[in-house]
């Protein structure tokens, strides 16, 4: 078992939280400690019905399972030989990468009961840097190609086999692949959805492409649902689509909504009777979103920013140096004129975030367009939410149907409270176990007093940022957080105030 750290060790967390306005909110504490390391960027984290943790490697292509109590590893399954592109390439020095790889992952409700699938989404092919293409409607940028497989797992030989292929057509690029995973009901029946992101189209190396987000017949910037199993239809590709899909015209479409960015987590919440579920994305500069995910819907992205406030007036979704694509602020996406004007022309199928984070003013997002532009290196508020999950139990009081947020920027771990309607509470923005990693996942223990947190191998991400080592603690681990209860946090408090005194003083309490 590894050993219980703190403050000033591995990653100098700061617990408790804080709202955005910089007020301290301080309502839990953790011990905390690594259970596996030396991971190879682990993405997805799953808290499994057989009482471990089952964990992706991006980078690594395997899916391992993780006893939680002893860190033990066993390799469930290693696809590497399905990744179709090198990871160096001599020539060319380091070859292109895909942002993920091996990225999300879910396992069946019924996993050990009769039906033991498992279904995992990964990029497997490079189609290179094409430029101009189809008649120049396409753009430049890094194109890969992933798929949505079902595995069925051998329990007593300890592995997944037996690949059924979902899709095998989904576009993916070197940035903004979203990647998540979740098995999720809808009016009782679950679903298999996937957040699929824009690509990156319009931005940095991929300043030209195209961005698809609200093309209907592009999976781009989409969440896609399937069956969890295939239907009757004729089509081969048919059979795992549902058949009320809400774009299933001229041909049958994956689509369930559109106009997302990069939407790198899902989560549901089934309460009262109502199934919802949520999507966290990341903003451009600012306006990371917190989405209600509804059938057919349509969040805006490139036309609209976090809410349609108009902060992004005159702007565009993203802007590259100029170096890059000698457009409007040198991107392929589309000048936003009017935020509230594009949002009413979508219709009402549009839907504003339940909450955004940061949201940045017109003149200050302006102002770091121009320096971005001219090459200089520019910081800014974000959180570049990784994933989320809905905290279901009553172990940590005030915490039932909160949503839980891992994020890039900061290494935060988030919490905001829900309302009887699921939407956000209030403006409270909890922050826990804050350091200097990236956090890529986050799963709950079965009783509510255990959290896990995946933390990325890396520290450099698609975007401006480089990667700095010196700022990074500990990286491709594993951790837990493990409530202390509130009596505990009492007696820690009475300790640490007795600690403060004189030593007459605390004499003089200790005897009586």
């Amino acid at each position: 078992m590894k050993n219980i750290f703190t403050l000033s060790a591995l990653l100098l967390l700061s617990l408790g939280g804080r709202a955005q306005s910089d007020v301290p909110l301080e309502d839990a504490q953790f011990d905390i400690r690594i259970v596996a390391d030396k991971l190879s960027d682990p993405w997805e984290l799953t808290n499994a019905p057989d009482g471990h943790l089952w964990v992706t490697e991006s980078k690594g292509y395997r899916v391992l399972r993780i006893d939680p109590a002893n860190g033990k590893k066993q390799v469930l399954l290693d696809i590497n030989q399905q990744r179709k592109f090198p990871r160096f390439d001599k020539k060319a020095g380091a070859a292109p990468w895909p942002q993920g790889g091996l990225m999300g992952m879910a396992l069946h409700p019924s996993l050990l009961k009769g039906k033991p699938f498992v279904y995992l989404a990964y990029i497997y092919e490079y189609k290179g840097n094409p430029g101009n293409v189809d008649g120049g409607t396409e753009g430049g940028g890094h194109k890969f190609t992933q798929r949505v497989v079902r595995y069925t797992y051998d329990m007593k030989a300890g592995r997944l086999h037996q690949p059924v292929v979902l899709c095998d057509t989904v576009p993916a690029s070197n940035d903004h692949n979203g990647g998540r995973l979740l098995i999720a009901p809808v009016e009782g029946k679950p679903y298999l959805f996937f957040s699929i992101g824009d690509m990156g189209a319009g931005q940095f190396s991929n300043g030209a492409r195209l961005n698809k987000a609200q093309n209907k017949q592009s999976y781009e910037g989409k969440v896609l649902r399937f069956n969890l199993e295939q239907d009757t239809d004729a089509g081969k590709g048919d059979q795992w689509i549902p058949n009320d899909n809400p774009f299933n015209s001229p041909r049958q479409s994956a689509v369930w909504t559109l106009g997302h960015r990069n939407p790198q987590g899902l989560a549901y919440l089934s309460d009262n009777g109502k199934d919802r579920l949520y999507a966290v994305e990341h903003g451009p500069y600012s306006d990371d979103e917190v989405n209600l995910i509804e059938k057919g819907s349509n969040y805006g992205h490139p036309l609209v920013l976090g809410y349609d406030d108009g902060n992004y007036n005159g702007l565009a979704a993203s802007v590259s140096d100029k170096e890059q694509y000698p457009g409007i602020w040198n991107t392929s996406y589309p000048l936003i004129k009017d935020e509230k004007a594009n949002a009413r022309e979508i219709g009402d199928s549009y839907r504003n975030p339940i909450t955004s984070f940061y949201p940045t003013g017109n003149q200050l997002l302006t102002a770091l367009f121009k320096k971005v532009v001219t090459g200089e290196r520019q910081e800014w508020q974000s959180f570049a939410p990784s994933s989320v999950e809905v905290y279901h139990s009553d172990a940590i009081p005030g915490w039932k149907n909160s949503l839980l947020i891992s994020t890039l920027k900061g290494a935060r771990l988030l919490r905001v409270k829900l309302d009887n309607n699921g939407k956000v509470a209030n403006s409270n923005v909890y922050e826990y176990a804050r350091g200097k990693v990236r956090y890529r996942d986050i799963a709950v223990s079965d009783d509510g007093l255990k959290l896990y947190l995946a933390v990325d191998s890396s520290s450099v991400s698609s975007g401006p940022s480089k990667a700095d080592p010196k700022e990074v603690s500990y990286r491709g681990c594993i951790l837990e957080l493990s409530y202390k209860s509130a009596s505990a946090q009492t007696n820690k408090a009475e300790t640490i105030n007795k600690e403060a005194l004189p030593p007459a003083k605390r004499r003089e309490q200790e005897q009586n």
